[in-house]
């Protein structure tokens, strides 16, 4: 199952095999996602971040949806 013996060593001495299993790791993966959403709000690309562009292409979908209604 594993490819590297330092990979397993690192994995065997994390703590809370016993009690938590695989359910370890989660906190890691947590604050992965949490540094990601922050960075998504607070980088930025020019005057542009992802919620900017999200933003702009849901209003784009809706104006879609509504125009074939006024015709």
């Amino acid at each position: 199952m594993f490819f590297s013996p330092r990979l397993r060593r690192f994995i065997k001495k994390w703590p809370g095999e016993r009690y938590f299993g695989d359910f370890r790791f989660l906190p890691i993966f947590f604050a992965l996602g949490a540094l990601l959403e922050f960075s998504m709000i607070n980088w930025h690309v020019g005057q542009v971040n992802f919620y900017n562009v999200y933003k702009r292409r849901k209003i784009e979908e809706r104006v879609k949806e509504k125009l074939p209604e006024a015709d």
